[in-house]
């Protein structure tokens, strides 16, 4: 018997359900394959907490999975916090089993003798993590595996500040989970202890990201924009805030409203990807709309579309939002008077030019590896100083500090107050754009990201990664590399000189290649999904708006220049 049969063998005990058993017998005796897939490994903890495929096994989101997660994390509670009542509050989000996932997750809790703030419906991330510290919980937990597709679940968990777990947190509460075994979990709910909220944290939240969303924009009558949830949860949230911010030309589309973990009318629930937001583009141009946005299932990231120059709607990336929302923050703050220790945030595959922006202002800036979460420890490292704004590339942003992770409901708010605030002035958020590459530089970026799933998949990502490395860049498109920032080793050299620099960041599975003319590469494997991610960046100057065109194409033509050299 091998290893693989001898774990899912383990499954067969009386501890667990009849259901589970007949799936584990009928797969040792039908499907090795699939019995290897599921058992192969343990799910572990990525850059978004962990997320995996739902089904039966070690390496499948279950109850049993999480289950364990929630009793090593109940153990670890109890040890950090020694009599202490602690106090957990959970959410879960539209995708399959995401409500009876989190009933278990709470009753595991609750038989640890935990209190239980437990949504009675479905909501978004941001307002989980905004409600623990409103609820004064120790820890927050949301049931969502992001804009995954439809087979996927996840747990995502949050600490007392309402960020996402980090270093020391997140490798201590795994090594309480891997001291615990399957029967070690207590699923003997204490119902008491379970209390169901909903509307007066709604209330709370809503409010709160009006205040921080709203900028006092004009031509808001004006302002036509359509919205859709992708089947997920901000058309719990995102509508009224708009509406309470004034804005009531707003536009849903109906085929995408209703939340349903099967996302019918997309191939990706991601805002990431063109075809996601093709049914809003569409509507917006029927009724001459001047914005689209759209979200992903936990309604955490957004995409935006806007009217180009030709006012055309065009879907810009995360690096183009992040951009001009933290701008737009900016000039706020410099109108009242900076008071000196403010600071900008992104991570180390986003746009170099938000640290560009961080020079012209006056502001520190801050880079984290990729994950909001590292963000959100910023804030907590740093009390003395104020957070304004930030995000990544990956279409998330957050808008202070009121909320600890990416938050597409005040984000939306915020480009919105852009982009009316704009039009009302004869202008336009693309045309704000341009003009931030004007003032900065003109940065293009682009993401190329590669499937690759299952064990072989691994073990191809784990190869692509080592060749990046092993047989290093030494030139793209004619311009020599002169920096190479190794994140496993915390090493950047300097190519022509020798010399090194310590990288002041966590070690991570990420190589940056940066080119005497500013270009950057950068490779790392997704934490979260079966990927290997390769990030582009080139720049040049804008000396003129009307230039705009013809050096968008040079960048365009330049990036296509290098996925040929690389074979990407």
């Amino acid at each position: 018997m091998d290893a693989i049969t001898a774990t899912a063998q383990t499954w067969l005990t009386d501890f667990f359900d009849e259901e589970t058993k007949r799936e584990v017998r009928n797969l040792i005796k039908k499907d090795p394959e699939e019995l290897k897939e599921r058992f192969y490994k343990n799910l572990e903890f990525g850059t978004g907490g962990m997320r995996g495929i739902m089904g039966v096994g070690t390496n499948r989101i279950n109850k049993y999975t999480l289950g364990k997660n929630t009793q090593g994390l109940s153990n670890y509670l109890k040890k950090t916090h020694p009599g202490k009542e602690l106090k957990v509050v959970i959410a879960y989000d539209c995708r399959h089993n995401s409500d009876t996932l989190s009933k278990t997750v709470s009753e595991v809790f609750s038989a640890n003798g935990i209190q239980v703030y437990l949504f009675s419906e479905l909501r978004t991330t941001p307002e989980l993590s905004f409600a623990v510290r409103h609820l004064n919980c120790h820890v927050g937990i949301v049931l969502t595996a992001s804009h995954n597709p439809p087979e996927y679940n996840g747990y995502k968990v949050y600490w007392g500040d309402g960020g996402q777990i980090v270093p020391p947190q997140d490798g201590e509460i795994i090594n309480e989970i891997n001291a615990i075994s399957f029967e070690d979990i207590n699923f003997e709910a204490n119902y008491r202890l379970i209390q169901q909220i909903d509307k007066d944290v709604d209330e709370v939240f809503f409010k709160a990201s009006v205040k921080n969303g709203s900028f006092g924009a004009a031509g808001k009558d004006n302002f036509k924009i359509v919205f859709t949830s992708l089947h997920g949860t901000s058309i719990t949230a995102i509508p009224e805030v708009l509406r309470r911010a004034g804005y009531l030309n707003v536009t849903i589309i109906e085929e995408q409203a209703k939340p349903d973990g099967a996302f019918p009318t997309v191939e990706s629930p991601n805002p990431e990807e063109p075809e996601a937001l093709s049914l809003a583009i569409k509507k917006a141009e029927e009724i001459g709309a001047d914005m689209v946005v759209g979200t992903d299932p936990d309604s955490d990231r957004l995409g935006i579309a806007v009217r180009n120059l030709d006012g055309e709607m065009e879907l810009l990336n995360g690096n183009q939002t992040m951009v001009l929302m933290t701008k737009f923050l900016l000039d706020q703050y410099k109108e009242k008077g900076f008071k000196g220790n403010e600071f900008i945030a992104t991570t180390i595959v986003s746009t170099p030019m938000m640290e560009q922006m961080a020079k012209v202002y006056g502001v520190e800036f801050k880079t984290a590896l990729t994950g909001f979460k590292w963000i959100g420890k910023m804030i907590k490292d740093f009390p003395e100083s104020h957070f304004i704004g930030g995000g990544e590339e990956s279409f998330g942003y957050m808008v202070g500090d009121f909320v600890r992770d990416k938050d597409a409901v005040t984000s939306t708010l915020l480009a919105c107050e852009i982009a009316a605030d704009a039009k009302a002035k004869g202008s336009s958020f693309f045309e704000e754009l341009i003009d931030c590459y004007e003032q900065f530089g003109f940065y293009r970026e682009k993401l190329i990201s590669l499937t690759k799933k299952g064990i072989s998949g691994a073990e191809e990502i784990k190869q692509m990664l080592k060749d990046f490395k092993e047989n290093p860049v030494e030139s793209v498109q004619g311009s020599k590399v002169l920096w190479i920032e190794d994140y496993n080793t915390s090493v950047a050299k300097n190519v022509s000189t020798g010399e090194e620099k310590t990288i002041d960041l966590p070690k991570s599975n990420v190589l940056i290649y940066e080119t005497e003319d500013g270009t950057r590469i950068a490779a790392r494997p997704s934490g979260t999904e079966p990927k290997v991610k390769f990030y582009i960046s080139t720049n040049t100057q804008l000396g003129d708006a009307a230039d705009y065109k013809s050096v968008n194409s040079q960048l365009d033509a330049k990036i296509n220049g290098i996925m040929a050299e690389l074979n990407l």
